[in-house]
């Protein structure tokens, strides 16, 4: 007897608390039979409706509530969510659910999401805010990585390119050591961002280096860093290499094939070993770090001249990205060209409607010797030239107006200082016989300028 009185007890304290979580309940709810009478009604909606529950409860649903379908759902079986219902002069969001027990519809439970539908898209603005707010925090985040481009940041849809990215997406995920090769300005950099941004390594260090830009008693230092002590003037407790703080990231190895073959080795050891040996450390640090390698100029070639290590260059070219030049996709220059006018106005604040079609037919026959980057520079260039509202070919550089083989004058003092500049570069190389050192020392210029000046005009893909 006396559990019967406990269990008698605990259902009706069941009831209170279903009942009472009934009626707190934010949304405004109610239940009716499969006929659509109404079995139960929550107060907030009682309220919402300006009823008394006890006058309504065993009323059909259609007297109490206006343009409902609660009983044609019970008749259906179908579940109807998130419709837009009239009611009170208003526009309510509201679910209407039927129960079913043993295959058969025995009510339906009709819930009110939001008492008006400016509630909905208050929120979902204020859910599109703080998405804005994520992708912009995370972009600045991958900035301080080091990662600057996505796949979707490359420009272009010619098929050509298109297939490039395709292969660059599938290889991405994995730790595959991957090779772009490209003329200078195609945007080698640009795919060894996205391989990293788009890999599971995308939250850790995304490290460069310009192996053209590091004179070579450095390099060693500088790709696996040093102990305090290894020669005069080592910062005290030493210092990390680029391999060490690319750990558990990627490091991109623009320009490799400027790598002396002295460094080569001990690149190869690290593919091989995962490990490196900072300068005067006799102990080996293991890294862990996908490697992405880059050039201009084929290395298989190198190795035909014993310039390049051929087990490096098997150990590199596990899959090779092989970059189309601008030439070769020339369908990509109007889309290129609104790009960078877009991204330049912003950078320069000089705004222009566009390009005229005279230019753009220009642009067309042009073949591009520098590539994208020629481009992105020249289009920067007739910017500043122009005082219209377009650019127009009289704004684009000298040697890029032709016509049927006919140019057109040029007498500004920037295109001479430009070709001056040019011929300069081209006759050292050909007196150092394409020597780049012995070039370098001619000119009288940084290392880091002379590889800047040289991409700059197509000159290092001419070798």
């Amino acid at each position: 007897m006396e559990e019967l009185k406990q269990l008698v007890k605990r259902c009706q304290w069941e009831k209170q608390m279903m009942e009472a979580a009934f009626d707190n309940a934010y949304e405004g709810i109610i239940i009716t039979d499969k006929q659509g009478i109404i079995l139960m009604l929550n107060e907030p909606y009682a309220k919402f409706l300006q009823v008394k529950r006890e006058e309504v409860i065993g009323r059909h649903v259609t007297e109490v509530v206006e343009n409902t379908r609660m009983h044609i759902v019970g008749q259906s079986g179908q579940a109807e969510l998130a419709q837009v219902q009239r009611i009170r002069n208003g526009d309510m969001l509201v679910h209407r659910i039927p129960i079913k027990l043993e295959g058969e519809v025995v009510a339906v439970v009709g819930k009110v999401l939001f008492q008006d539908v400016n509630q909905l898209h208050t929120l979902s603005q204020r859910v599109r805010q703080l998405h804005e707010e994520l992708a912009y925090y995370k972009k600045e985040y991958y900035k301080q990585l080091g990662v600057r481009y996505r796949l979707q940041d490359i420009i272009g849809s010619s098929p050509k390119l298109a297939e490039v990215k395709k292969i660059a997406q599938k290889v991405a995920t994995s730790d595959t050591t991957v090779f772009i090769y490209g003329e200078s300005g195609t945007g080698k950099e640009m795919f060894a961002h996205a391989l990293h941004h788009l890999s599971y390594r995308v939250s850790r260090p995304f490290v460069k280096v310009n192996c053209a830009a590091i004179p070579e008693n450095l390099l060693e230092a500088i790709l696996f860093g040093y102990e305090e002590g290894a020669f005069t003037g080592a910062l005290p407790g030493g210092k990390k290499g680029k391999f060490a703080m690319a750990h558990g990231g990627t490091i991109f190895l623009d320009e490799i094939a400027e790598l002396p073959v002295t460094m080569q080795a001990k690149l190869l050891r690290v593919l091989q070993e995962k490990e490196i040996e900072p300068v005067g450390s006799v102990t080996p640090v293991q890294v862990d770090v996908r490697v992405i390698a880059a050039s201009n100029r084929h290395l298989w070639d190198l190795v035909k001249k014993g310039r390049f290590r051929e087990d490096l260059y098997y150990r590199l070219n596990v899959l090779t990205l092989t970059i189309p030049p601008l030439r070769e996709r020339k369908e990509d220059i109007p889309e290129l060209v609104e790009f960078f006018l877009q991204e330049l106005s912003q950078e320069l604040g000089v705004y222009i409607k566009g390009i005229t079609p005279q230019a753009m037919q220009c642009l067309l026959r042009y073949h591009w010797p520098g590539n994208v980057r020629e481009l992105r520079n020249a289009l920067e260039r007739s910017l500043h030239l122009t005082e219209r509202m377009e650019i127009d070919m009289e704004h684009l550089p000298f040697h890029m107006r032709q016509e049927k083989g006919k140019e057109m004058e040029d007498f500004s003092l920037f295109h001479a200082m430009e070709q001056a500049e040019r011929e300069a570069l081209s006759r050292a190389l050909k007196a150092a016989n394409h020597k780049r050192d012995l070039a370098i020392e001619l000119l009288g210029i940084s290392r880091s300028s002379f590889y800047q000046k040289c991409r700059k005009y197509g000159l290092l893909e001419q070798e």
